[in-house]
């Protein structure tokens, strides 16, 4: 083998080890933890009156009556981000079959906090969207509701 092969095979090896090293999987959910703060303004928030939930996250982008089951108040947040797109040009040698791709970081996405309203109060947080970042769960969302949860911890009375 001449050396030129060699560098070329070398070459294409380690193509494929930094291509395979960025994968990231399309279920993260045993990977990613959810974001903590995320996680705590599904208990916190939980009790808050309308006008809490409007000083602390301001007012909703959206809003639907449920009938018995109380209002729906949507907080809708689209993060763009500058993407960093890297290509691998596609590369064969000889039979061994081409290889290339792309590999996008810090993709923008959206988050749809819905805070659902019983009696004029918080009665549950949820999360709907593309709100994940590739290490993180829910991590879009934490703009929504971090004065929430900040806002819940000081106006709370302590417990006794």
């Amino acid at each position: 083998m001449t050396f030129s092969c060699i560098r070329k095979l070398a070459l294409l090896a380690l193509l494929v080890v930094i291509q395979s090293s960025c994968v990231v999987p399309d279920d993260t959910s045993r990977i990613a933890k959810v974001d903590p703060t995320a996680a705590a303004a599904r208990k916190e928030m939980v009790g808050l009156s309308e006008a809490d939930v409007r000083m602390c996250a301001g007012f909703p982008t959206a809003t639907a009556d449920v009938g018995q089951s109380g209002q729906i108040w949507t907080y809708k947040r689209i993060v763009q981000r500058g993407n960093l797109s890297v290509v691998v040009p596609a590369l064969a040698v000889g039979a061994i079959p081409t290889v290339g791709g792309s590999v996008n970081v810090a993709p923008g996405g959206y988050c749809d906090t819905q805070v659902r309203m019983v009696g004029g109060r918080v009665a549950e947080v949820a999360y709907a969207g593309d709100n994940n970042l590739p290490n993180k769960r829910d991590a879009l969302c934490v703009s929504t509701v971090d004065a929430c949860v900040a806002y819940a911890r000081q106006h709370r009375p302590a417990a006794k």
